[in-house]
């Protein structure tokens, strides 16, 4: 054997083994983790990061990097010990407290907490379908920005992914998105070791994968002797050269070397002393905890000054693409600083006539578009019911990627991920449509969302039982509560077409979490302005729309089409002499960001008769109507039938909340 390539295959072995037992030391440290697949697959993220992936350790955010995303979040101790070795800004210091308060190295990784870090992943699948939408802003943007001579947005996006990620429907609709749209710089390695924690694979899995990837129009390449690096290796540079993704499936064994090897026993707790030691043996690795052979630091640390050099030469042709193209270069760092236009507000015209929330909201839409130019939108299956087309622009396509129009088919999961993968990857702004009912679908990236602080926009649209005939499968009930219960998330439901302009723009200021604005199917009248405060008062997330003088008898709440029902039913109730304040209140989230002495003006708590009307389930008012206060909502599923019809039915009209206040308070 050559010396040189001999050489190369004891420092390979080295620094896999370094990362091998680092991950098993801080599992063990711990005293809770996941050192299975670190075991069985550090071979495979030291192969990305050392022959492939364009990284500077020094700077995790330059923009041209390739993104690697550990789909199969679980193995975070061995993706630490990668970035450490690499050179990120993660000492030994942090992989010793792996999972403990406070630390940089937690239970499964996270977008804003750990330099190096993509996206946060753990929930199986989320990361995969982020991956899909990294590699969309990619291609979206690469054609868009590049010109002859200038790539300056040219990267891969690498994704390792477990069995139990292939298990997760969200990986079968994100790939089905991935194949058609041609994302040739996403390569996909599964880690494949037949081992899930209840068992063999098998007990619940019998599906051809990679028949399934090939069908879905993926490159497909099976590794039998998944330790064999060279052929991995080969593998890889094959399917960067591909004008389609790639799934390259590698035979592992979980908990590789070790006496639990091929065991689920492996998956999800510590090995245990004896264990440990027993492994450390089978590789000839000292029993040291934390040991890190200096030879494998220098060869790995040297990516440093790679990593430097690279990002130097991109920031030589980025200059040089500057002078050539000055408005796309500034384009393209307003884009990545998130600097989106605002010029569009003055521009939208000023809505004269009653409409649908959701219509306003396309409207609206179609205005920002000719100013924000690399904000994608789309639907899932419903661009026509939601108003997400952009009607001057093309359809986003395999062979038209510079297209503005998203079409995600039904796949509301898949959309939600995809859209977290492109804020992650930055430089786009994306925003995506459905039902409110449909918003279930997609919950758990709209947590991950909000959870890491990407700035992503839902369009929720037939918000209430006033979309009508479709019937209760189709009304959203518990959602609007459901979602308000999530962190960092900011809920917005307008009560007209002008409050919508608004809306869009607090989502667009926003840049520290997700937005979700949530529409109206039926036609709802405009708030007659010169009569009424300004619909800036949205950006309060609440305000006294109509009031009375002197101090109220009464409050009445109300949120997006049920605001019309407070107004009517405050004229009934002042004509019997009821003092009466009508609040708007389209955002507890942004109401709660408010001042103290703002948030009393609103609801003064010497006013304790308070109603809240609002068609959905009523528990998250209980704070602002108090003890003795009234809450108008539905508590059942809906009905089919027209909207009219169901509002006059469930109580969800000016006379039934009036003649309800009286009944109460005022007989």
């Amino acid at each position: 054997m050559d010396s040189k390539v001999g050489s190369q295959r004891e420092i390979d072995q080295l620094v896999i083994n370094t990362i091998r037992f680092l991950s098993v030391d801080q599992v063990e440290r711990a005293k809770s983790g996941h050192p299975g697949m670190p075991l069985g697959a550090s071979h495979i993220i030291y192969l990305i990061y050392d022959r492939f992936l364009k990284f500077n350790p020094k700077n995790p955010n330059w923009i041209n990097r390739d993104r690697f995303v550990l789909s199969a979040g679980h193995a975070s101790a061995m993706l630490y010990a990668t970035l450490f070795m690499f050179g990120y800004d993660i000492s030994i210091e942090d992989l010793k407290e792996f999972r403990q308060l406070g630390s940089k190295t937690p239970g499964h990784p996270e977008s804003w907490l750990t330099p190096g870090v993509e996206a946060t992943t753990g929930p199986l699948g989320q990361g995969f379908g982020n991956a899909v939408g990294m590699a969309l802003a990619e291609k979206f943007l690469s054609s868009y920005f590049n010109r002859k001579g200038y790539p300056v947005i040219d990267h891969y996006t690498y994704v390792l992914c477990s069995d139990g990620d292939l298990m997760e429907g969200i990986s079968y609709e994100a790939a089905a998105l991935a194949g058609h749209w041609r994302l040739s710089k996403l390569i996909v390695v599964w880690d494949n070791n037949h081992i899930s924690i209840d068992g063999d694979t098998k007990l619940a899995w019998s599906e051809d994968v990679l028949k399934r990837f090939e069908a879905l129009g993926w490159d497909v390449y099976h590794i039998e002797d998944g330790y064999n690096l060279d052929l991995l290796e080969e593998t890889i540079g094959k399917a960067r050269e591909t004008d389609r993704p790639s799934f390259i499936s590698v035979r592992t064994h979980i908990g590789y070397g070790s006496p639990l090897q091929d065991t689920a026993k492996v998956h999800g707790a510590p090995l245990g002393t004896e264990n440990v030691v027993e492994t450390k043996k089978h590789f000839g690795w000292p029993v040291e905890e934390f040991y890190v052979p200096k030879e494998a630091l220098e060869y790995t640390r040297r990516h440093v000054q790679l990593g430097q050099d690279r990002e130097m030469e991109w920031k030589e042709l980025f200059e040089e693409y500057k002078k050539e193209y000055p408005e796309l270069a500034e384009e393209l760092e307003r884009a990545f600083r998130r600097e989106w236009s605002l010029r569009w507000y003055e521009k939208v015209p000023r809505f004269e006539e009653p409409m649908a929330t959701r219509k306003a909201s396309g409207k609206v839409l179609n205005v920002m578009a000719d100013y924000i130019p690399t904000m994608l939108g789309g639907s899932a299956d419903l661009s026509e019911s939601n108003n997400t087309v952009l009607k001057n622009y093309p359809d986003l396509e395999a062979d038209s990627p510079t297209g503005r129009n998203i079409h995600y088919g039904v796949r509301e999961h898949a959309m939600g991920a995809i859209m977290n993968g492109m804020a992650y990857h930055g430089g786009i702004l994306p925003y995506g449509g459905t039902f409110l009912i449909f918003s279930d679908y997609m919950r758990p990236p709209i947590r991950l969302a909000a959870m890491a602080g990407l700035q992503v926009i839902y369009v929720l649209t037939h918000d209430s039982i006033g979309l009508g005939e479709d019937g209760p499968t189709h009304q959203p009930v518990e959602q609007l509560p459901s979602l308000r219960l999530i962190p960092n998330l900011v809920v917005i439901r307008p009560a007209d077409a002008n409050e919508v302009k608004v809306a869009w723009k607090v989502a667009l200021q926003r840049k520290n979490g997700p937005t979700a604005i949530v529409l109206t199917r039926q036609s709802v009248p405009l708030i007659d302005r010169s009569r009424y405060p300004s619909e800036e008062n949205l950006e309060k997330g609440a305000y006294v729309l109509s009031d009375c003088d002197g101090t109220p008898d009464v409050i009445i709440i109300g949120t997006g089409s049920e605001v019309h029902v407070a107004l009517g039913a405050k004229d009934i109730l002042e004509e019997r002499g009821i003092k009466t304040r009508v609040v708007n209140f389209p955002s507890i989230e942004l109401f709660e960001m408010q001042s103290d002495e703002y948030k009393e003006g609103v609801l003064p708590r010497e006013v304790t008769r308070r109603v809240v009307v609002e068609a959905a389930r009523g528990s998250c008012w209980h704070r602002y109507v108090g003890s003795e206060g009234l809450i108008i909502s539905m508590e059942s599923f809906g009905k089919s039938a027209p909207g009219k019809v169901l509002f006059e039915h469930f109580g969800f009209t000016p006379e039934a909340v009036a003649q309800k206040v009286v009944e109460i308070w005022f007989r």
